[in-house]
């Protein structure tokens, strides 16, 4: 998936974790101490420049942004949200 992979690289680069650091798909970005609160903003301004989504202020929760998993998924919601839906004939 395009999306996770873009995910993967940003944090493997911008947060180099280590050589041996997992980044698994469930890894808490967080407890992990791979970022931090500047990271998390970090992070966001990656998604909205790369992804073209907006994130607001109540969706920066680890529930959305805690995990590749959670990310990704995220992401997705955002730009399905973001497109129109086809109005019946």
């Amino acid at each position: 998936m395009e999306i996770h992979r873009a995910l993967w690289q940003f944090i493997t680069t911008q947060f180099y974790p280590g050589e041996d650091f997992v980044l698994g798909e469930d890894t808490s970005l967080i407890d992990s101490g791979l970022i931090d609160s500047t990271g998390v903003l970090e992070l966001l301004t990656f998604l909205e420049s790369e992804f073209g989504i907006t994130v607001d202020d109540a969706e920066v929760v680890p529930e959305n942004l805690d995990s590749l998993a959670r990310i990704t998924a995220f992401v997705l919601r955002k730009q399905a949200e973001a497109t129109p839906k086809a109005r019946p004939a």
